[in-house]
């Protein structure tokens, strides 16, 4: 299941993980089958073809665990069991078999930092049952000046308010992180751990090819639980974040499952830098193949936080190529996930490109992008076709808890009276732009599903669908499909070294990516206006007057230097 690549006696440490292109399926919103509303198994075996003809290689499955649903799955009652909205485990052996005779490997969503409130692990260790009393973070708390019961510290969760909540039942407070349906697992305790591990290899026997790991970096938690002193939001999260036994319990988690198999392991860790990065990748590490970091995806938000309206929705190309460039260059041998969007941020080219004038153009620069720097790219579904953000009028239409604790935090706080004071806040930064149904057809509901669909659609589905996409040769769908193709046959697209060019640039974004003797020049012109290219200020022998263009959003014969790079124009060029 190796991608196609052309062999190179340059290339170290040639792994297929570092070679595929992962398209990521939020599974509630890709395709329904049955006509519930609801996106299902049975409808992403459907498409099987689909991921096919665009030429990914791996196909990441957000949670389709059994779950109540309190956060779309990611908290899960039952890890060895398939929620019944997304089919049977006989309807998961299937899609697994058909994408493997594709050579399209899976990826499964890990999500161990919690479970739900209805996992019997909970529902035991709140009737202090033997064995499973300290599952979870079970605490008193105090009384306060008011002579009301306060929690046991000041952590906040990051679905707003405290992350602690009273259980009439034990009569104690329990932690979570997230939101009150999802209490925090306490990986200190090593039956904890060789659950987890039990888990992990029960679905690697059943040939999945690995998992992306959910909100790891929170496993664990300092000795007794210390107030956060920070105001950086939620707030504790310079105390929970990265703790003192982290490496301990993932080599070990590592040791026991990961290793004893040829799988992708990726790590979704928040509040991760390039120096701490390491520590935790590779054989010197704890043994992870690569980090979904955020720090690119804070560039345009509050030094407090994502969710903190007093700041947020400007950003810098020069701030922005700073860090990608730092984590180009900064890992050494080790790897990294390269995105720009998925089910947690909003759509790329609403935040990153330009969705009304340069909708096309921009998002195929963002395609560009993506496909020709170092890392393991992941596509979230939708991004092929330049889907867009969706226009929220009122709170009753979100469905993330995490928006919506937003709104009531900063309600509560003060900072806003009415939901419109915060609706272009929202309409920024909510998850729920990624969860609207993908858009397939210009039929109903934009061929998602037969019946009503669980969120609604985007209005804009009869001009941006798929079907319109694949019978336009020079649409955004046909660039990744190219850009896919050029990546599998070009080493130096994988492996090569990166080089920022021009980093004061305030419109090019400009690097080369090099292998022995193969060099390729990326040009981006990340604005709507004009911009060329002196090569007197790159400081680098370039060798620009034999370049050849291999792909390109506009031309297919662009130079590199001569004229103006239109907006958003985007171009690979081998010299």
């Amino acid at each position: 299941m190796t991608p196609d690549s052309s062999p190179s006696s340059d290339v170290p440490d040639r792994q297929w993980w570092k070679e595929a292109i992962v398209y990521q399926v939020y599974p509630r919103s890709f395709n329904d089958s049955d006509g519930d509303g609801v996106g299902d198994i049975p409808g992403i075996t459907a498409k099987a073809e689909y991921f096919d003809s665009l030429g990914v290689d791996v196909v990441w499955l957000c949670p389709v665990y059994e779950s109540p649903q309190a956060d779309n799955g990611y908290d899960v009652s039952d890890y060895r069991s398939i929620a019944a909205e997304f089919g049977t485990i006989e309807d998961w052996e299937h899609l697994l078999a058909e994408l493997h005779d594709r050579d399209i490997r899976l990826l499964m969503d890990l999500v161990v930092n919690h479970t739900s409130d209805e996992h019997e692990w909970f529902e035991k260790s709140r009737r202090r049952e033997a064995g499973y009393e300290d599952y979870y973070y079970w605490r008193d708390g105090g009384i306060g000046e008011n002579g009301d019961p306060v929690p046991p510290n000041n952590w906040g969760s990051f679905m707003g308010g405290s992350a602690w909540t009273y259980d009439d039942e034990r009569e104690q407070w329990y932690l979570h992180l997230f939101d009150e349906k999802q209490p925090d697992l306490n990986w200190r305790n090593p039956d904890v751990r060789e659950e987890v591990a039990s888990l992990v290899e029960w679905w690697l026997e059943r040939g999945i090819d690995g998992f992306r790991v959910d909100a790891i970096n929170y496993i664990s938690k300092p000795e007794g639980l210390p107030d956060g002193e920070s105001d950086r939001e939620p707030t504790g999260i310079e105390v929970f974040s990265h703790g003192p036994r982290i490496h301990e319990y993932l080599r070990e988690l590592y040791e026991r499952t990961f290793a004893n198999y040829d799988v992708m392991t990726v790590a979704e860790m928040a509040d991760t830098t390039v120096d701490r990065a390491g520590e935790y990748l590779g054989e010197d590490g704890d043994g992870l193949n690569m980090i979904l970091h955020f720090e690119h995806m804070d560039v345009d938000v509050s030094p407090r936080g994502r969710f903190d309206p007093s700041e947020w929705g400007e950003w810098s190309l020069v701030e922005f190529k700073e860090i990608l460039s730092r984590w180009q260059t900064g890992l050494g041998d080790d790897w990294n996930a390269q995105y720009l969007g998925n089910h947690d941020q909003p759509r790329i080219v609403s935040r990153f490109g330009d969705d009304e004038a340069y909708r096309v153009e921009s998002a195929k620069l963002l395609a560009t992008f993506l496909l020709t720097t170092r890392g393991t790219p992941f596509v979230y579904q939708g991004e092929e076709i330049g889907m867009t953000n969706e226009e929220f009028e009122r709170l009753a239409d979100l469905d993330d808890p995490m928006t919506i604790g937003a709104v009531e935090d900063a309600a509560a706080a003060g900072r806003a009276g009415s939901f419109d004071e915060l609706r272009e806040f929202v309409n920024y930064v909510s998850r729920d732009h990624a969860r609207t149904p993908m858009q397939w057809s210009d039929d109903e509901h934009a061929g998602f599903t037969t019946g009503t669909p669980w969120f609604d659609v985007n209005a804009n589905y009869p001009e941006i669908n798929v079907e319109a996409a694949r019978a336009d040769g020079d649409s955004i769908w046909h660039h990744y499909r190219r850009l896919i193709d050029l990546r599998h046959r070009e080493d130096v697209l994988v492996y090569g070294e990166y080089e920022l060019l021009l980093p004061e640039d305030e419109q090019l974004y400009a690097y080369t990516r090099t292998l022995g003797d193969e060099r390729l020049l990326i040009v981006l012109n990340w604005s709507p206006e004009p911009a060329s290219l002196d090569p007197d200020e790159t400081d680098a022998d370039l060798g620009l007057a034999n370049a050849t263009t291999l792909l390109s959003n506009y031309d297919p014969d662009a130079t590199p230097v001569g004229r103006a790079f239109r907006p958003y124009e985007a171009v690979v060029f081998r010299l």
